[in-house]
C-alpha cells in the first residue's frame, strides 16, 4: 500500500525544469548591448545649441588653473537656503578682480534670484521662472547695470522651453544706451541619440541677419561627437568625447577655416581619476602650448588645485604659466 502512494506521489509532481550547464548560458551578445546603449542615449536629455559638444569643451577648458595666478572661491549656504558665492583672482598683469553672489530659490512657487555685483561696479539681476508658465519651459528676466556709467542698463528676455525631444531657446537683448533691440533664436531636435540644431541672430536696427549657424551630433552615455558650422557657416568646428572607463576621460577638437582654406585650431585633452578626491588633467593643443592640472579634495569644505602651462616649443624662454585655485564649500 505504501508502495502504491508513493507511486501516485511520483504521477502528481511536475517533472523538474532542465537546467543548462554554465558553459551553455547565452551571454549578452553584442546585439543586446548595443540595445541597452541605445535605451540609455533615448534617457538622454536633449541639449541646448550651444551645448552640443559641451562634454569635449569642458574637458578641454575646464579645471584648468593656470590662467590666473591665484583664484579663489567661497560658497556658502546660509540657513534660508540663499546660496553666496565670493570669487576672487589675481591674473598675471597684477590685476585682482571679483565678484559677489546671492541666489535663492522659492521651491513652491518655481522662482529663483540672483544678483551679482563685481569689482567693475557691474550689477546683475536675474528673475528665473521655471514651468511657471509651461511644463518645460523657463523664462529668465535679467537687468545689468553700472552706477559708474549713465544710460548703461540693459535688459535681456531669455526663454526655454525643451522636452524629451527638443530644446528651443530665444534670447532679446535692449541696450539703453543704443536704443536697439537684437534677438537670437537657437533649437535642438533629437532622435535616438541623434541630433540635429540651428541658431540664427537677427538685430532689429539694422533689420538684418547678423549670425547663422548649424549643428549635428550624436550623443550615448559613454560617448559624443560632433560637427558645428558656426560664424555664418565659415567656421567648422569637430570634437569628439569619450568617456573609456570610470578613471579615464579623452577627447579633442578641430576647427577650420572655410574661407581661409586652413586650419583653426587643434586640442587634445585627457583626464585620469586618481582616487575619489583627486584628478589630474592634461591638453596640448596645435602650437605647441600644453598644460597640466591637479586637483584634491582637503576635506569635506576646502578643495586646491595647481595648474602649469608650457610652451613646448620654446621650453628655455620665460612665459611658462604657474596658478593655484582655493575652493571652500560650507
Amino acid at each position: 500500500m505504501l508502495h502504491r502512494e508513493h507511486e501516485e506521489l511520483q504521477e502528481t509532481m511536475e517533472p523538474p525544469i532542465p537546467i543548462a550547464p554554465a558553459r551553455m548560458r547565452k551571454k549578452p551578445g553584442s546585439t543586446e548591448k548595443l540595445k541597452q546603449e541605445v535605451n540609455r542615449a533615448f534617457a538622454m536629455p536633449v541639449p541646448a545649441f550651444s551645448d552640443l559638444g559641451k562634454s569635449a569643451n569642458d574637458l578641454i577648458n575646464k579645471d584648468f588653473y593656470h590662467t590666473s595666478q591665484a583664484t579663489l572661491d567661497v560658497k556658502l549656504k546660509a540657513p534660508n537656503g540663499t546660496n553666496v558665492a565670493v570669487k576672487g583672482k589675481q591674473g598675471f598683469d597684477g590685476v585682482t578682480s571679483g565678484s559677489i553672489e546671492g541666489k535663492h530659490t522659492l521651491k513652491p512657487q518655481g522662482v529663483t534670484i540672483t544678483q551679482n555685483w563685481t569689482t567693475a561696479s557691474l550689477l546683475d539681476t536675474k528673475v528665473e521662472l521655471a514651468d511657471v508658465v509651461a511644463p518645460g519651459a523657463k523664462v529668465d528676466l535679467q537687468n545689468l547695470w553700472n552706477p559708474s556709467k549713465p544710460n548703461s542698463a540693459a535688459q535681456k528676455l531669455n526663454l526655454a522651453w525643451k522636452n524629451p525631444n527638443a530644446h528651443l531657446r530665444a534670447f532679446v537683448n535692449y541696450g539703453a544706451a543704443s536704443g536697439n533691440v537684437d534677438a537670437t533664436v537657437d533649437a535642438v531636435a533629437g532622435h535616438e541619440g541623434f541630433l540635429v540644431g540651428g541658431e540664427a541672430a537677427y538685430d532689429v536696427g539694422k533689420g538684418a541677419v547678423t549670425r547663422y549657424g548649424l549643428g549635428l551630433a550624436y550623443q550615448t552615455p559613454a560617448y559624443n561627437a560632433s560637427v558645428n558650422a558656426i560664424q555664418n557657416l565659415n567656421v567648422i568646428m569637430a570634437s569628439y568625447y569619450q568617456k573609456v572607463n570610470s578613471s579615464v576621460e579623452v577627447g579633442a577638437k578641430a576647427g577650420y577655416d572655410v574661407q581661409a582654406s586652413k586650419a583653426a585650431g587643434l586640442e587634445l585633452a585627457s583626464k585620469y581619476k586618481l582616487d575619489p578626491l583627486s584628478f589630474a588633467k592634461a591638453k596640448i593643443n596645435d602650437r605647441g602650448i600644453a598644460a597640466l592640472a591637479y586637483s584634491t579634495k582637503l576635506n569635506a569644505g576646502t578643495t586646491i588645485g595647481l595648474g602649469l602651462s608650457l610652451d613646448t616649443q620654446k621650453l628655455n624662454e620665460a612665459g611658462h604659466k604657474i596658478g593655484t585655485s582655493l575652493t571652500f564649500e560650507g
